[in-house]
């Protein structure tokens, strides 16, 4: 088989869809007409997924001076509470912030546990705002 023919048939005749859709027989589709309810994604699209999503909350991240004040395992804190909330969801929560920038991180765990997002995550909450009170990961 000519891969690379194929290739730019399938572009074509697919077309790029960055976002899922209904295809013709209703089926949630995304990608070059990836089926999304029959095949799902395989492991190492997730992966990649995941990577890029993490380097996307990141980029976003360095903007911001009270992260980059933090200690990895704290900045790893945000990160997740970032990749959750989205950027603009995460920038929401100026009293957290405010506390990072005392370097107050208890009050800052205080803040996060005080929240709609502490309730809709539950126990995610509650390991994430530990962390940031006592800057060490517990497994």
């Amino acid at each position: 088989m000519n891969r690379a023919l194929l290739k730019d048939q399938l572009a074509r005749h697919e077309g790029l869809k960055y976002k899922p859709y209904l295809d013709t027989v209703g089926k949630l589709t995304v990608g070059y007409g990836r089926n999304l309810d029959d095949i799902g994604i395989r492991q190492d699209e997730a992966e990649l997924m995941l990577k890029n999503d993490i380097d996307e909350v990141e980029r976003y991240l360095v903007t911001v001076a009270e992260y980059r004040g933090l200690d990895p395992v704290r900045q790893t804190v945000i990160a997740n509470m970032c990749f959750n909330l989205g950027f603009n969801g995460l920038m929401g929560f100026r009293r957290m912030w405010r506390a990072i920038g005392r370097r107050d991180y208890a009050a800052a765990a205080r803040e996060m546990l005080d929240s709609k997002w502490a309730a809709q995550v539950g126990n995610r909450s509650v390991e994430l705002a530990s962390i940031m009170q006592s800057g060490k990961v517990y497994s």
